[in-house]
């Protein structure tokens, strides 16, 4: 039996703490211990971006983070952009614009792109489609996401403070 650790860290505002194996991969810790299945198990080579997460800031492939290197973070997770039953405006534009189809993406890129806009609110199209680059689609041609990011952006920029 390997030797477990306790890693504690703030998750979609939540203080968690689990046990966990030295070796064990974020995106396992989040969705077989915690149940936060949103980020997805996509490719484990970091390539697609399916399991994308925010931590401190950040936009991490949780499939090549240990846990416990999240020890004292404060992480986001797609569960986490819709606040109080109220989705968040990138995920509403989502569903709007039809950013989506299969769906397999759509979490590691809604957090991406909530980053994104953290990081730029009101970002050109090439600026999106540069700060998309590492999350990948096989179904949708980036079109409608894209739409959705700018729509999103708008909204957010006309909401009060």
């Amino acid at each position: 039996m390997a030797k477990t650790q306790k890693v504690s860290f703030k998750l979609n505002g939540k203080d968690v703490a689990v046990e966990v194996e030295p070796r064990e991969l974020l995106i396992y810790t989040l969705r077989e211990k915690l149940a936060h299945t949103g980020p997805h198990i996509g490719c484990e080579t970091s390539h697609c971006g399916a399991c994308t997460v925010d931590v401190d800031g950040m936009s991490l492939k949780a499939c090549t983070v240990l846990t416990v290197q999240c020890e004292g973070a404060d992480m986001v997770t797609v569960e986490g952009l819709e606040q109080g039953g109220v989705l968040h405006a990138l995920q509403q534009a989502f569903h709007e614009a039809h950013g989506l189809q299969c769906g397999y993406c759509t979490p590691g890129m809604l957090t991406r792109a909530w980053r994104l806009l953290k990081e730029n609110p009101n970002p050109t199209e090439q600026e999106i489609r540069y700060g998309i680059s590492g999350n990948l689609c096989r179904c949708t041609g980036y079109q409608n996401i894209v739409k959705a990011v700018q729509s999103a952006a708008k909204k957010l920029a006309a909401a009060p403070a």
